[in-house]
């Protein structure tokens, strides 16, 4: 079993890296993997609606998109931290979620989404609400936790004196544990839900 990582901070070490890391050690304790990857310090341009991945199953950009894409296949739940800028999610991690969701084929159901926020002060609820957006268009449970999945403080140093926070991570950690497994388990003996064919309206006609 294994979970990605998604930092995205442009800064490499500070809160989200931390809120991260607290999850990390408890995935490690569960017998889960986990791989870090850094995207809020890279150059990501938006999705630009030319629907060359519907044809070619992949983005026309080839850049870190395509190289997370098979990862995201693999993997049995994905966790997205984001700091907050003007009450909303980094826009470079935003491009890169936009992108990967849109453009990977395969089938996300069950597989389980967490997101994480973090602030020196406010705005954090609003972000939360719209990183999970990714994860129930998807078919993908999320994993919850005691409240709502934020770390406070404007540096990492801040961050380690929130101790609430920090336990908010480790049982968000441990409540995606328990649920990765448990979709597994289900999986062996039930198979996943059955889907209908999906139909598409548009409110223009």
């Amino acid at each position: 079993m294994n979970i990605l990582l998604i930092n995205g901070s442009p800064h490499t070490k500070g809160t989200g890296f931390t809120a991260l890391s607290e999850m990390e050690k408890v995935f490690q304790k569960n017998g889960i993997d986990t791989e870090l990857i850094q995207v809020g310090s890279q150059a990501i341009r938006g999705c630009m609606a030319c629907n060359y991945c519907v044809s070619h199953s992949k983005c026309t950009i080839d850049d870190i998109v395509n190289e997370v894409a098979p990862k995201f296949e693999k993997a049995d739940g994905i966790v997205v931290s984001s700091p907050v800028y003007y009450a909303s999610a980094n826009a470079t991690l935003i491009a890169f979620l936009d992108r990967l969701f849109y453009s990977t084929p395969f089938d996300k159901t069950m597989k389980v989404g967490a997101s994480v926020v973090t602030a020196r002060r406010g705005g954090l609820s609003a972000t939360f609400d719209e990183l999970n957006k990714y994860f129930t268009i998807s078919n993908m449970p999320i994993a919850s936790s005691q409240y709502w999945n934020s770390l406070h403080g404007n540096t990492a140093e801040e961050a380690i004196q929130d101790k609430e926070g920090l336990q908010t991570m480790r049982l968000l950690a441990e409540n995606m544990s328990f649920l990765i497994k448990s979709i597994a388990l289900g999986k062996q003996q039930y198979g996943l839900p059955e889907k209908e064919e999906r139909i598409g309206t548009n409110f223009i006609r």
